[in-house]
């Protein structure tokens, strides 16, 4: 399938679905590599890669929290038949990765840095090597986070970079200050600061008439098959010390907006239920301030889109991909 092609039938696939995933995708995951490395405090780290001796470019995807590559091959079957080869990171506390806690459910990190240290080790170790002619990052929520903090100390390995409804702020049921409040109350106390956060838990679906990631019942409904045919894959929601994590990061980001030093692209979901579009303004606000020089995307509306835009229903989707496409086109 040629380029032209590929990205036609990003208009109308979910009309076929089911075809497309039990047949094309299907051959193309089982074409996959799995690996995996010691990350920080020796939690083993599991990634997946595509190669094809013909390809000189490359993409690093980096993935939303709760997420696993295993989400991700439908995204990576389209990129890939552009010419690129593919990695993708299971983060630590997520995916097929290791758990720090003993409920592997809970959504935890003792420091954001561990999840920016382990994806350095990741680019060393399979990317960095292969001396790609183009080298370009595509990054989800967390993990937009997590490719922003990698970029403040590494601007030499990629060309460019797509940060998607990434999380600078996350979209919170109370007053920030009270979230702040709450947080470091529950620090010093080692049984609250690992406990879900209040009006969270482990793992539920949700029905796709009430969720709040796609508009793509296709899409939603492969992702809950995920997680009732890889139970081990769940993850509930977050720990009071991740969310506070969560929070520093988000403020450093907006603080260093202007030091990343490559072409970003920032796609922002008009309807994200998810994570903080103030915040993201606020980081793409920092950004434009520094007078980068750039001609960037910032950010790039995807009008009524949920937070998942890569699992967006077509239109939205292909808007998405296309527009990331002749971004990284430019270099």
């Amino acid at each position: 399938m040629n380029a032209e092609s590929l990205k036609e039938s990003w208009l109308t696939r979910e009309t076929q679905f089911s075809a497309f995933t039990n047949g094309s995708l299907l051959d193309f995951w089982n074409q996959r590599e799995e690996d995996q490395f010691l990350g920080i405090d020796n939690i083993p780290i599991r990634y997946v890669r595509f190669i094809n001796s013909s390809h000189n470019k490359a993409i690093v995807i980096s993935p939303g929290r709760s997420e696993s590559y295993i989400k991700y091959p439908e995204v990576a079957y389209d990129f890939f038949h552009l010419g690129y080869d593919i990695f993708i990171i299971d983060h630590r506390g997520q995916g097929r990765s290791g758990r720090m806690l003993a409920d592997p459910q809970k959504g935890h990190v003792e420091k954001f840095s561990d999840y920016i240290d382990d994806f350095q080790t990741f680019i060393e170790l399979e990317v960095k090597c292969r001396h790609y002619l183009k080298c370009f990052a595509v990054a989800h929520s967390m993990g937009g986070a997590i490719l922003s903090g990698y970029l403040l100390r590494d601007s030499i390995t990629f060309d460019a970079a797509a940060l998607c409804a990434p999380m600078i702020g996350i979209n919170l049921p109370l007053p920030g200050w009270l979230a702040n409040f709450i947080v470091e109350r529950a620090e010093p106390r080692s049984a609250i600061r690992n406990d879900y956060a209040v009006s969270t838990g482990k793992w539920q679906p949700l029905p796709y008439l009430i969720n709040v990631l796609t508009h793509s019942y296709e899409r939603y409904r492969r992702y809950l098959r995920y997680y009732a045919d890889y139970p081990e894959l769940r993850l509930g929601g977050p720990t009071y010390h991740w969310i506070r994590e969560s929070f520093a990061i988000g403020k450093q980001l907006i603080a260093k907006a202007g030091e990343i030093d490559l072409p970003l692209m920032v796609l922002l979901a008009s309807e994200d239920k998810v994570v903080s579009n103030r915040e993201l303004m606020a980081f793409c606000d920092a950004r434009r301030a520094a007078q980068t020089g750039r001609d960037e995307k910032m950010p790039l509306v995807i009008e009524g889109a949920h937070h998942e835009i890569l699992f967006e229903s077509d239109a939205l989707r292909a808007m998405a991909l296309n527009s990331i496409c002749d971004f990284f086109d430019q270099f």
